[in-house]
């Protein structure tokens, strides 16, 4: 495709992270924790579009409930890279949102990491994938990974990403009827920050967990609740900071039989593990 003549870029996918496990192992003088984890894409995700405007404009065409353009990643990142790059091209930012909010799953993350991706491409501003991956710490700590684009161990703040091989996996995700603020969760008082750090080869034979569990289900009960009932079925953990939980199952078939007997009380979808970002090969 010859990028010179592009105007739109349509139906760019924004695609969900799981973290197989989160330990706090510290933190550093400025408050930010030092993190370590297991980042996973899955085959799932918000959708976004790029019409290219020549006024320099950027509007986001599609409402959002309880997120005003001005506080939307997707907004921030383009404006972002206009500033950052100097670019006096404008776009519209048609967003399918599919994810939930504040559910772990990196959808606001991945949706401004694919507008960098998606812009820098449509705009022609030329940026390098590290140099996007460090634009893109601005906005969040897992805006980078979205970046880097594979299954990722990750350490720093999020940041500090190292390949991970793993095998392909089929994955049951359910969403509680909750939102849960990450901000809360790393401000809690009886959060575990010293959990003993892990080496990469270790992962696989490591045990793991998510620290940030027990914290977020003694205040959101929904989750422990969830965890509980698709526990019944393969072990179940929360991802990220809350409320979505995720078990590893056997197959597609097993994740749709799981799926199709959730409760009326909480969403749940089927989700495969993907090798690399779809936009990957828009990154140098």
């Amino acid at each position: 495709m010859d990028t010179a003549e592009l105007t739109r870029l349509a139906d760019c996918p924004a695609p969900a992270k799981l973290n197989l496990f989160l330990h706090v192992i510290g933190r550093r003088p400025d408050g930010y924790h030092l993190l370590q984890t297991a980042f996973r894409l899955l085959d799932w995700g918000d959708a976004l579009s790029f019409e290219l405007r020549h006024d320099g404009v950027v509007a986001r065409v599609t409402d959002l409930p309880g997120v005003s353009a001005e506080h939307d990643l997707v907004v921030r990142a383009a404006r972002l890279l206009q500033s950052y790059t100097g670019c006096r091209l404008g776009a519209d930012i048609r967003v399918d949102k599919r994810l939930p909010m504040g559910g772990g799953l990196g959808g606001g993350s991945s949706d401004a990491a694919t507008t960098l991706i998606a812009l820098n491409r449509l705009w022609r501003t030329g940026i390098g994938g590290e140099e996007l991956a460090a634009l893109g710490l601005r906005l969040g700590a897992d805006v980078p990974f979205f970046i880097f684009g594979r299954d990722a161990f990750a350490e720093g703040v999020g940041d500090e990403l190292r390949p991970l091989d793993l095998p392909p996996a089929w994955y049951v995700v359910v969403a509680p009827p909750v939102t849960v603020p990450t901000v809360e969760i790393f401000a809690a008082q009886e959060l575990t920050r010293n959990t003993e750090p892990i080496k990469i080869t270790d992962f696989a034979a490591s045990t793991t967990r998510n620290d940030l569990q027990a914290v977020a289900c003694s205040r959101y009960p929904e989750i422990g609740a969830a965890i509980d009932w698709l526990a019944q079925f393969a072990p179940a953990r929360m991802t990220g900071s809350g409320a979505c939980i995720f078990a590893q199952v056997a197959s597609e078939n097993d994740a749709e039989r799981i799926v199709a007997s959730c409760p009326g009380s909480y969403r749940a979808w089927k989700a495969r593990s993907v090798m690399q970002h779809p936009l990957r090969d828009w990154v140098d």
